[in-house]
């Protein structure tokens, strides 16, 4: 298996697609039941493929990702062979930029000495999409890239 396996709820989210994914495989319903009863190292193995398929396409649609945890905010780029980054960094300690109110600071705090923010850029060394989904692993999500968007063009101007 390349990615993860899907959890339950996202294969129920996916119910259809699934179902459309074995019988481009000729299984139907029955066939599905009894694989899962009597070879469940098959229907196992089709779940990992169907989730492989799955996460291939999300991935390769991927253009951006935001990463936030208490003091960090790590906003991504993705392009063909390299992603960019802009990381800001409170310098205050007890700022939680999981909260409203932290949040709040940030806007208020953006161009003050308690804000450190960094740009990079990085080649991918591995393939793009095993990269953007280890970032994923380590807790970033994807995003419509609007928070990015608005922080570089402030950095740009």
């Amino acid at each position: 298996m390349k990615y993860a396996r899907l959890t339950k709820e996202q294969f129920e989210e996916l119910h259809q697609e699934f179902i459309n994914f074995l019988a481009s495989q000729s299984i139907d319903k029955a066939e599905w039941d009894q694989l899962k009863a009597e070879k469940p190292e098959v229907a196992e193995q089709e779940l990992d493929v169907f989730s492989d398929l799955v996460w291939e396409g999300v991935l390769g649609r991927a253009v951006y990702l935001e990463h936030f945890s208490n003091n960090h905010i790590f906003l991504f780029q993705c392009f063909d062979t390299y992603i960019q980054s802009i990381v800001l960094k409170s310098l205050v300690p007890e700022i939680n930029f999981l909260t409203k109110e932290g949040l709040q600071w940030l806007i208020d705090n953006m161009f003050t000495y308690t804000i450190e923010m960094k740009t990079g850029k990085k080649v991918f060394t591995e393939e793009r999409n095993s990269s953007i989904f280890g970032l994923i692993q380590q807790g970033a999500i994807l995003s419509d890239g609007q928070l990015y968007q608005q922080i570089i063009s402030i950095i740009e101007s």
